[in-house]
């Protein structure tokens, strides 16, 4: 198990972050909210969970060990892979996904691409007595940190990162760029929400 990786960003791009370890530059999927706060150049620790597959190795990057700990506990639910806990940290702060579960709040789980109704339903049994209770000493809503990229190269690397193509990601971005504008600071976060109703409705 890859624990944690540290080193200088040597990359940011399509929802990934190349860190240098000891000379060897490692791929790590996050979130965009992580992807946000990182800065090429500059040097970063990220807890990592390693995803194995037949066809692949994926490692999975996160702030910190708590959110590493809430992906595995995700994950490990049936119907649920990488990606789509991945989706949910992505939308949630893990102390938020403890709080939607305890409560039962099912819209909190509709909130996140590819849950409807009857999946939020059996995630909220399923996570029940799994993802612990509220700490209580973390905000519910997770912030989306000021990054250095700009709010629309910081959509469109969420988006691909979640699996859309280079040119939806480029539709929804035009798509939402009026709401952008009517921010003297756009929210990342909630533009992502606005563009992913957009791709669903279209698909």
């Amino acid at each position: 198990m890859i624990a944690f990786v540290q080193g200088p960003v040597a990359a940011i791009a399509g929802g990934v972050a190349v860190v240098e370890v000891g000379g060897v530059g490692m791929a790590v999927l996050c979130t965009p909210t992580t992807l946000a706060g990182l800065r090429v150049g500059e040097p970063v620790r990220l807890a990592t969970s390693l995803v194995v597959r037949e066809d692949s190795l994926t490692l999975f990057g996160f702030a910190d060990d708590d959110e590493r700990a809430t992906f595995e506990v995700l994950q490990a639910a049936p119907g649920v892979g990488p990606k789509l806990a991945q989706a949910m940290l992505g939308v949630h702060s893990p102390e938020a996904l403890r709080v939607a579960v305890a409560s039962g709040d099912e819209k909190a789980l509709i909130a996140v691409p590819g849950i409807g109704k009857a999946k939020a339903a059996k995630l909220l049994l399923e996570y029940k007595d799994k993802l612990g209770a509220p700490h209580g000493t973390v905000p519910a809503q997770k912030p989306v940190a000021s990054g250095p990229a700009p709010w629309h190269e910081q959509l469109h690397a969420a988006l691909v990162g979640l699996g859309y193509a280079p040119r939806e990601a480029d539709d929804a971005v035009a798509a939402v760029a009026p709401e952008a504008e009517s921010q003297s600071a756009p929210d990342v976060g909630v533009l992502l929400r606005l563009a992913l109703r957009g791709l669903n409705k279209a698909r």
